[in-house]
Parts: C-alpha cells; structure tokens; sequence
C-alpha cells in the first residue's frame, strides 16, 4: 500500500514537472515563484508528524524526478549514440562529457517540443484555468508521453514487461500501465542506440585497418596505428559533414 501510494506521487509530481516544462516550452505566461518558510518546532499532534514524513518522502520522490524525465524522451537514445561516436573515433575526452550531455538535452528539447506543447494546450492551460481538476490534468498529460513511448517502443520488449508483471493480456494499449511502459521504452531505446552505434563504428573500424595494414607493409609495427588514423577518422568525419548526419539521422529516427 505505502508503495503504490509513493509511486501515485512520483507520477503525479514527474507529470507536473512535464506540465511546467510544456509551459515553459509554449512561452506561457511567467509562473509566479513561491515563498518558503522551512522551521524546526515541536509537534504537538500525530497529524504534524504525519505531514513531516510526508515532506521526507515527498523530498526523496522529487530526487528520483529527473530520471524518470530523462529515461521518458529521447535523452537516452542521443547521449548512447554520440557517446558510441566519441569512442568510435577515438578522440577519448574530445568532445567533453559536458559537451556531449548538453548537446543531448537541447536536441531533447527540440524533439519533444510537440508533445511538451500538446501537453500544454490540452492538460496545463486548462488545469491553470481552472477549467480542470488535477488529476483530469494528469490523465491529460500523460497521454502524449504514453503515445510518444509506445511509438518508439518494439512490441518484443513491451510484451517482455507484461509478462514480467503478470498481467493479464492487455486488449489494447490503453489497458497496459505506464509502468510497464517506461522499463520497455528504455530497452528499446537501448537497442536501437546500440544499432545506430554499429553502423557508425565500420567507417572508423575501415579507417583503422587501412591504416595499421600500411604500417605494418611498411615494416613500422613499433607504431601505434591510432597515432596515424586518428588524424584521418577527424579529416573524414569533417569531410562528409559527420556531424550533420549523425544528428539528422538521430532526429529523423524519432519521426
């Protein structure tokens, strides 16, 4: 009981967080930022202690907010792939990890912009008007970030997490939980990152045995071969505009 309670609001704040972020996605208005008065006194009824631990629980479930954001867009399928690329070509800490992640989070934000604004126009202005109630909001809300997952999710991994879970067989995929959902989008944005990531590889991998074949013909076995091929894996990487594909097919991939 006490953890499905802490899962219904894990949800409910990650989909708050997901309607703020729509907000801000859709140049709403700006959002008023609250006062916060943090005290230490002596509780005088059960309820206080009641509401403190709630405040603790609630602290822990907002620690665990940000993954479950990143590992329900299109972060981890980016950060895989352009991670694969680095050691690809060899470059070690070129670009920088810092690089990398930012790089991931703003191409993020540019493919999820469509469903952070859907999220806006249909659950966060209307649960700002009033119109709504929280929880209309939230059923909202999580409707395009479900269509979104399940759209990039293969039906092998998706059945893997029904079973798991022992459910019965769903009629559609409106009766299959979000939960279940999530594990099985992250698989398969695993597997389609680690795909993506062996195409990238043979270039280089081509580059590489090129390179050492010519030392060794030339008798230059005390050589290093990436001290010669990496300056060709840059040039040709440069050459055919590397980076401009790798992100256009990383984007298209979504589509």
């Amino acid at each position: 009981m006490i953890t499905r309670h802490l899962t219904k609001r894990f949800l409910i704040f990650s989909l708050t967080a997901l309607l703020l972020a729509a907000g801000v996605v859709a140049y709403a208005e700006p959002i008023a930022i609250p006062s916060l008065n943090i005290g230490v006194g002596t509780a005088t009824k059960p309820n206080d202690v009641a509401v403190t631990v709630q405040i603790f629980l609630l602290m822990t479930v907002i620690s665990l907010a940000p993954g479950l954001l990143i590992m329900t867009t299109s972060f981890t399928r980016i950060s895989v792939v352009l991670s694969f690329l680095r050691t690809a070509m060899g470059t070690q800490s070129a670009p920088s990890n810092q690089i990398i992640l930012s790089l991931s989070m703003f191409l993020t934000f540019f493919i999820m912009t469509p469903v952070w604004q859907q999220i806006n126009k249909e659950a966060y202005q209307p649960w700002k008007a009033q119109q709504i109630s929280q929880e209309q909001a939230m059923e909202r809300a999580v409707k395009p970030v479900r269509m979104f997952m399940l759209s990039q999710t293969r039906e092998k991994d998706l059945s893997l997490f029904v079973s798991l879970s022992k459910l019965q067989r769903p009629k559609n995929a409106a009766d299959i939980p979000t939960l279940t959902i999530i594990p099985a989008f992250m698989i398969s944005e695993l597997r389609t990152a680690f795909q993506i990531g062996f195409l990238i590889y043979i270039p280089f991998i081509v580059v590489d045995m090129v390179v050492a074949s010519v030392l060794m013909s030339m008798g230059m076995m005390m050589l290093p071969p990436v001290m010669i091929s990496l300056p060709f894996k840059i040039l040709l990487f440069v050459l055919v505009d590397g980076w401009g594909l790798v992100i256009s097919s990383l984007v298209k991939s979504f589509g």
